[in-house]
């Protein structure tokens, strides 16, 4: 099935003239909209909504037009909005491929939310509506529950109809969490989905196919085009409109095993040595995720979200401020993968909470080895491994209690549990560490853990040898995690699942009385 992004939209002749406004055209958009007075194809039309980064009395809301129109939100404590609480609004632009976002704030905190979307264009003719949903974070302390997971549209497995779409999506939905955490590889920008794809069992995937996403993503409209395929999935849609995301980026938002200095770029370079390709790829990044603005820092990914008492997230970059290069012979002092102030600034927050979980949400696993990632192999601390090692033993020195490693990027799922008492660096208290993913890409077999930090992987499912690497999301091996936090007893419970809702390994965690390591409750199979 082929559908081109942009041919698909089937532009008429207003529309193009809309398109080209510039955004003194756009001044009138505040006018009140002429309700439906047009053809359905002349009227703005929505291809998707989402919320994110809630807080007690917050949300961003973002939606996406398909064409220069103006966003108007309203938000209401009930589906049927005989009451609305909040309005906002805000212009979908041609500069930032027609994706509106806003903050609306002074919320109620611990409520059921809905927001309604519509666009009006440039004439004053009004758009369809979509309405969605979130929970802002409660400030008592109430049962939490969230759902994480990461890797999306890898290897060339893009959206196959028959065979379901991405049901990764329906699955996390079923579970109706608070929120969701993706831990990055939101797209594959330089992987392309083709047509077809050989299944091992001489069955044929059949991709839905755009014109962005049949070559490598290069230019600024081929970055944006990865977003947009995502849209094409009917669960992809209806997750987002109900469940907000908390999200991070790995390397595949950019190209594989990018670093800011040193990543092959055709494209070329600006006078600072700063590649063109990595800042297409973090614009079109935050033109299509529903984060907070923060352009005093340089719209950095890494941020603190506070939900409510039992719980704060800490969102990691491990791609952003790491080092060029793996070298091994070079200088130990520039290796990174924080970077000095991500590390100051998570230290500070660290010491700051007084949240019961202090949950890290991080690209990559520290204890997995990986030429791209922070393992080296068996031995102390080394090269990257410094900064994991600072960070670990001043959480000890500081008495913070009850944090929790939650990641993706391997494409397998697993929980590890690291132990002084089994490690070559032993100054920090035990902890776990829990990998999910692939979403909707490509599953890989379980890779091997390093002794610097003493993980054990108390389980593991991904791939067997027989099936070999790149195993395509119909054979089942798809994977997310949920956690739970009792609000009564503050007993974390994380759980891996599968894309059809399988437990398959489960976990209660204590919480701290006191700054001694934790007591693992229970946990099975």
């Amino acid at each position: 099935m082929a559908i081109s992004a942009r041919a698909a939209r089937g532009l008429t002749r207003r529309q193009l003239l809309v398109r080209s406004a510039s955004m003194a055209a756009l001044a009138g958009l505040g006018s009140v909209a002429r309700p439906y007075l047009s053809r359905a194809a002349d009227r703005p039309a929505i291809s998707g909504i989402q919320s994110g980064d809630v807080a007690g009395d917050s949300a961003v809301i973002w939606a996406r037009a398909d064409r220069a129109a103006r966003m108007h939100v309203e938000c209401s404590a009930v589906e049927s909005f005989a009451s609305i609480l909040r309005t906002a609004s805000a212009d979908a632009l041609p500069e930032r491929d027609f994706t509106a976002k806003l903050l609306l704030d002074g919320l109620p905190p611990g409520q059921d939310l809905f927001y309604r979307i519509r666009f009006d264009d440039s004439d004053g003719v009004a758009g369809e509506t979509r309405i969605g949903h979130f929970r802002t974070a409660p400030t008592d302390r109430r049962s939490v529950s969230f759902v994480w997971s990461g890797d999306v549209a890898g290897q060339g497995w893009g959206i196959d109809v028959a065979r379901g779409g991405m049901r990764s999506y329906r699955t996390m939905l079923s579970e109706r969490p608070d929120f969701f955490i993706h831990s990055g590889d939101h797209i594959y920008a330089d992987c392309t989905i083709p047509a077809e794809q050989q299944l091992p069992n001489g069955e044929v995937w059949r991709n839905i196919v755009t014109e962005e996403k049949s070559v490598v993503a290069h230019s600024l409209d081929q970055f944006r085009g990865n977003y947009r395929y995502n849209w094409l999935d009917e669960h992809f849609r209806a997750f987002h409109a109900e469940v907000p995301m908390f999200a991070q980026w790995d390397d595949h938002e950019v190209a594989d095993d990018w670093s800011p200095v040193g990543t092959a770029d055709a494209t070329g370079y600006d006078a600072d040595g700063s590649s063109r390709l990595v800042a297409r790829a973090r614009r079109a990044f935050h033109e299509f995720m529903p984060m907070r603005l923060m352009p005093e820092r340089d719209g950095r990914v890494y941020r603190k979200i506070a939900y409510g008492p039992l719980l704060d997230v800490f969102m990691i970059d491990m791609r952003s401020y790491r080092d060029s290069s793996w070298n091994k012979q070079g200088d130990p002092d520039d290796s990174f993968i924080l970077g000095r102030s991500q590390l100051a600034w998570l230290k500070r927050e660290l010491v700051a909470s007084d949240a019961t979980w202090k949950v890290l949400a991080a690209d990559l696993p520290i204890g997995l080895v990986s030429l791209d990632a922070v393992a080296l192999g068996d031995g102390p601390p080394a090269r990257r491994e410094r900064e994991i090692a600072d960070l670990l033993s001043f959480i000890k020195r500081a008495s913070i209690r009850d944090t929790v490693w939650l990641t993706a990027d391997m494409h397998y799922t697993a929980a590890h549990h690291y132990d002084p008492n089994r490690a070559v660096f032993q100054d920090f208290e035990p902890f776990w560490e829990f990998v999910s993913g692939p979403l909707h890409a490509g599953t890989w077999s379980p890779g091997a853990l390093d002794n610097t930090f003493g993980p054990r992987a108390m389980y593991q499912k991904g791939c067997s040898a027989e099936q070999g690497d790149n195993l395509a999301p119909c054979f089942g091996l798809q994977f997310f995690g949920r956690v739970g936090i009792d609000g009564s007893t503050g007993v974390m419970t994380v759980t891996l699942k599968d894309v059809d809702n399988h437990d398959l390994f489960a976990v209660d965690i204590e919480p701290r009385p006191d700054a001694r390591p934790g007591r693992i409750m229970a946990q099975h199979i």
